[in-house]
């Protein structure tokens, strides 16, 4: 009986020391323009699903603008169109649409900006990436689009749909092809990594060509498996970072996707970031919960080992609160862009720290 208590005295303690450690995260002061690029008057943001910055400070932002339905007899409502993809200069000044009215813009998903300053859209319901150069022009396909795709008529979140398929038949593991994919990150060869997480849950690796080399990953809670693989970041050794909001962790991996640990007690991560530099630094918000539990809102800045450093921000509608992060954008190191599905608009955020 005595040592019945002992046990259940140490587990209790140990309990007790995981919450002492995740509530001691020190908070980061920062500040914030909520208002950080300028619209023209007859473009609305809508969901600002993803927003990335190139070498020269341009912004890009690509925007679920509306899901406008169609419906031919008793059908269900079809969606055509609704995303755009804008550029701005560092200032703020609206420069330019990309791609507008292009084929694989349906629901968007996310943007990245590559070290070459191309541009690359990640699509959730085209099931497609494309990537595009400097001067917007098309350059690369990743998956294919259903001829025919049913698109919700309602504007979905990374959550809502989390283990609904929704791609091409056969898309899945050891396929070209994806199911809802969520983001895209490359190595220093230019290996393509595009988090396939949403219909399916795997990351598939791609050569700097687009040739499938492989992939891994399927729906499960064990190592390796994912509930959904959200977002997606590789750092300067090439190890890959993903995502997995609803086992509420970030799962790390090599390049040839072999398992080498975890982070946790961050909440339910979705959106993750790399910052460039000699002292890389990882971001992941906690702003899309999969459940009430730890629905706190705010972002953490991590060391690569997982070492928690600070957090800022809650969930909220003021500036400097949060409300459903998709994307962020780290290469200015403590400068931040932050893309907001649930407040439809973008903040740039300043940290005070070290």
């Amino acid at each position: 009986m005595r040592h019945i208590t002992k046990a259940v005295l140490t587990a209790s303690f140990l309990a007790g020391a995981l919450m002492v450690a995740q509530s001691s995260v020190p908070e980061i002061s920062f500040t914030s323009n909520a208002e950080p690029v300028k619209f023209p008057l007859n473009i609305s943001l809508g969901e600002a699903a993803g927003v990335a910055t190139d070498s020269k400070g341009n912004v890009f932002v690509y925007t679920r603008t509306g899901h406008p339905t169609i419906t031919i007899g008793t059908a269900r409502p079809f969606a055509h169109g609704g995303s755009r993809l804008f550029e701005f200069n560092k200032l703020g000044t609206f420069v330019r649409e990309i791609g507008q009215d292009s084929y694989g813009f349906m629901v968007a998903q996310q943007v990245r900006v590559d070290p070459q300053d191309n541009i690359w859209v990640v699509d959730q319901m085209s099931t497609m990436v494309i990537k595009f150069d400097p001067n917007g022009r098309v350059q690369l396909l990743l998956g294919r689009k259903a001829e025919a795709e049913r698109v919700p008529a309602a504007p979905l979140n990374a959550a809502a749909g989390a283990g609904r398929g929704g791609g091409l038949p056969g898309a899945g593991a050891q396929s070209d092809l994806f199911s809802r994919p969520t983001d895209v990150a490359w190595d220093a060869a230019g290996n393509i990594y595009v988090a396939d997480g949403l219909g399916n849950a795997r990351i598939a690796k791609f050569d700097k060509n687009g040739k499938f080399i492989r992939s891994w990953g399927s729906r499960g809670t064990a190592t390796g498996q994912f509930n959904t693989v959200a977002g997606i970041a590789v750092d300067a050794k090439g190890n890959v970072y993903a995502a997995d909001p609803g086992n509420k962790r970030i799962q790390v991996f090599d390049g040839d996707g072999m398992y080498k640990s975890q982070i946790a007690n961050i909440g339910a991560p979705q959106a993750v970031c790399i910052s460039p530099g000699a002292h890389q630094y990882l971001f992941a918000s906690n702003s899309n919960p999969v459940n009430d539990i730890d629905s706190g809102g705010e972002i953490y800045k991590l060391e690569l080992d997982g070492t928690a450093l600070g957090k800022f921000g809650k969930a909220g509608k003021l500036p400097k609160e949060f409300g459903t992060v998709n994307a962020i954008d780290c290469r200015g190191g403590n400068e931040l862009f932050v893309g907001e599905l649930g407040n439809w608009r973008l903040q740039k955020l300043t940290l005070n720290a070290k």
